[in-house]
């Protein structure tokens, strides 16, 4: 690339990014922009930068398959994640029967089609960048 076209290029790139984020944002989950609470667990969503992020607090005993699926209708989650693993330890089978834990430190990328459970005694705890915004949401 030349000069002139990376200087146009991180113009553009410049422009683009202004005009998604005119102004600094800054939220807590404290103070969370909407709680779905379900059994054993919870979601809860901040609305920001044009998007929404959100961290599932999951107690011991929770089990998607049990305590989401009758909100959800579906056999399977069929909401694709994109999460960070802050807390306890998350066990996830997916529908060909492929099944790892995932602890904090971790980040999983899970598409469409999967169970999961908390493992222990220990509450799970995930911010979760993609699939938030649907969960638990009949």
């Amino acid at each position: 690339m030349s000069t002139a076209e990376h200087s146009t290029a991180e113009h553009s790139t410049a422009e683009h990014s202004a005009a998604e984020h005119s102004a600094a944002e800054h939220k807590d989950f404290a103070q969370a922009d909407e709680v779905r609470a379900f059994t054993s667990g919870q979601v809860e969503l901040l609305h920001i930068g044009g998007s929404d992020i959100g961290r599932l607090v999951l107690q011991p005993g929770w089990r998607w398959s049990e305590h989401v699926k009758p909100i959800a209708g579906t056999d399977l989650c069929q909401a694709p994640h994109f999460q960070y693993h802050v807390a306890g330890t998350l066990r996830i089978e997916m529908a060909d029967g492929t099944r790892f834990d995932a602890g904090p430190g971790q980040v999983t990328a899970l598409p469409s089609g999967h169970d999961a459970w908390v493992v222990g005694d220990e509450p799970v705890v995930i911010v979760d960048w993609w699939g938030a915004s649907n969960y638990a949401r009949p």
